[in-house]
């Protein structure tokens, strides 16, 4: 994550904040929807029980429904504002539960949640961060997990907690420091992390710590860091390799061979005694990219991407039980991190050499050939970039047609921690989210847990030819076109998905939105399309999260002489439309 702008990223904000809390506005806040629901965990195991929280129950028939994809599962009155359902036994699965009210006109959606039953966050890892660890209190920390936990949030990353990146731990396991100052001079605090911790695992979640495989600080020698294991500009060890940062920050990072056993043996200890005071759960692995052509100290070329995956075999040979996640930056060395076969899930960080939404599409599949499909693919990819070298406001028009390609794709976005993230320096917390935008991630992160099994489990993305028949919408196939709804299909099983993605009013091509310019789209109403399909169709339904929450809508349908007619009562974002056969 330290590269180049992380000093013009860091003078925007408030580092040295003591109480850490940013306040991330509460996401039911301006929300429409009379009820707001919660869950006591970001995810279960399977036959767990699962509390929910309604903010209110209004007066008259008030029913509580429980979905798996298109399959009502039961429902109940609702009887108070809080109530407990036993999860289904089957792992790996999403659900949806809706709470519903019936009337002579029919059924009418008041609120929605998503429920994963998962028994690992392996198989639907859906990543958020901390990254302030000032005083605070406890009210402040459970405000800041809570709300990761509405977004199912299941893996945290803490992220510039150390004290030093070859020391990372304050103090000793015998004597830990009550504070410390990181990397950029703001004070955290044992007591802090420790609550963070404690809190993140109440709700079912991990709790990872982050650092670099490779770094060390100008006084790394008087801490046992040999200079034999360094990396170096020249093949005379002449000049170390190293980020240079300036004041506010301690120390520039030099960089060490992540191969050498005797740096992997030294950094090992040293995570020792992490585990040992913190009760993490694993190692967020970082990188900087390709450094060109680098040196050992003995004058050999450094395969870097050969250390990283000898880097991550040492870490996990000595602690097995821990978790391991490492960053692709820009996907560099992502083929052999993945060929580990000892990380949790893929994690890339994505610049402007990859700021196209085909990019988002063939860094996964470049992913699942790495892993054998095995591994899910987590990005850090920064919305709104250029916006956020001042104080503003997130343009939800980017930030959600991005999350809804990622989505569709099968990916996540770690984005969500005490703010939503701008710069690769996680503090920064220039740009707010607005009420809308926080009622929509909502939405959007129930969605995704929902119909995990169709987003995330497995199938393949097939081609699907989708016209219009009134002149509403314009359909162009995968990849994303101006001026047009993209479709996106994937065969599922007997279910055959097709994704509608919004790019009628879209004014760019790249995911990133730099500068907050993305327009929103116009929301389509009542457009009659012609699906081509081979396949029989007995039922066809949608869901969107742009639409109830993302509730399940049964759509009436004709068919023809290449598939069949069917009427999309909205589109805006983004609509998943999904074909089944008895």
């Amino acid at each position: 994550m330290f590269l180049n702008a992380i000093l013009a990223g860091f003078l925007l904000v408030s580092c040295n904040k003591e109480e850490g809390y940013t306040g991330f506005v509460d996401p039911d806040a301006g929300k429409n929807a009379e009820i707001s629901l919660s869950t006591d965990k970001a995810a279960y195991a399977p036959g767990e029980t699962v509390t929910f929280t309604a903010s209110q129950m209004p007066a008259g028939a008030i029913y509580i429904r429980y979905r798996h994809l298109g399959e009502n599962l039961g429902e109940q009155a609702a009887t108070g504002t809080s109530w407990t359902w036993t999860a289904p036994d089957k792992d790996f699965t999403g659900y949806l539960v809706e709470v519903y009210q019936k009337s002579s006109e029919g059924e009418t959606i008041l609120a929605t949640i998503g429920v994963d039953v998962s028994s690992d966050w392996t198989r639907f890892p859906r990543y958020g961060f901390l990254s302030s660890f000032g005083e605070m209190p406890q009210s402040g920390i459970e405000g800041v997990i809570d709300n990761l936990n509405r977004h199912h949030i299941n893996g945290v990353q803490f992220q510039d907690w150390h004290y030093k990146h070859h020391w990372p731990l304050g103090g000793t396991r015998e004597n830990p420091l009550a504070t410390y100052l990181d990397i950029a001079s703001r004070t955290t605090c044992l007591s802090t992390l420790q609550a963070y911790i404690e809190k993140i695992h109440s709700c079912g979640m991990k709790a990872i710590f982050y650092n670099l495989c490779f770094g060390a600080l100008d006084d790394a020698a008087q801490d046992g860091v040999n200079e034999r294991w360094y990396i170096f500009q020249d093949n005379n060890h002449a000049q170390k390799d190293v980020h240079a940062l300036s004041a506010p920050f301690k120390s520039s990072i030099y960089l060490l061979d992540p191969g050498n056993s005797e740096w992997q043996e030294y950094i090992g200890e040293r995570n020792d005694d992490v585990y040992a005071v913190l009760d993490f759960d694993g190692y967020q692995i970082d990188q900087l990219g390709s450094r060109g052509t680098r040196y050992n100290y003995d004058g050999q070329t450094v395969d870097l991407p050969g250390g990283y995956a000898s880097f991550i075999r040492a870490m996990k040979s000595l602690h097995p039980q821990k978790r391991l996640v490492m960053n692709a930056v820009s996907g560099y060395g992502a083929e052999q991190i993945v060929g580990t076969g000892q990380v949790d899930f893929c994690y890339n960080e994505m610049w402007g050499s990859e700021d196209q939404f085909t990019d988002l599409r063939s860094t996964i599949e470049a992913n699942d050939t790495y892993s054998g499909g095995t591994l899910k693919t987590v990005f850090a990819a920064y919305m709104n970039y250029d916006l956020a070298n001042n104080m503003g406001t997130f343009n939800t028009p980017g930030v959600l047609l991005t999350n809804a390609v990622i989505f569709a794709l099968g990916g996540a976005h770690l984005e969500l921690g005490e703010h939503m993230l701008c710069k690769e320096y996680f503090p920064n917390s220039n740009l707010g989210m607005s009420s809308e935008l926080q009622e929509a991630m909502v939405a959007y992160y129930d969605f995704l847990v929902a119909y995990e099994n169709l987003l995330r489990d497995g199938g393949q993305i097939n081609d699907v030819t989708v016209r219009s028949t009134d002149g509403k919408l314009s359909f162009a196939a995968w990849a994303p076109t101006l001026g047009s709804v993209v479709t996106l299909g994937r065969k599922v099983g007997e279910r055959q998905v097709i994704h509608l993605l919004n790019f009628s009013q879209a004014n760019s091509l790249s995911w990133r939105d730099l500068n907050g310019t993305m327009p929103e789209p116009q929301t389509v109403e009542s457009a009659t399309v012609e699906i081509d399909t081979q396949q029989p169709v007995d039922r066809v339904w949608m869901a969107s999260p742009d639409i109830n929450g993302g509730a399940v809508r049964e759509l009436a349908f004709e068919k023809t002489a290449s598939g069949i007619s069917v009427t999309l009562p909205s589109i805006k974002y983004w609509d998943m439309l999904v074909l089944e056969q008895d």
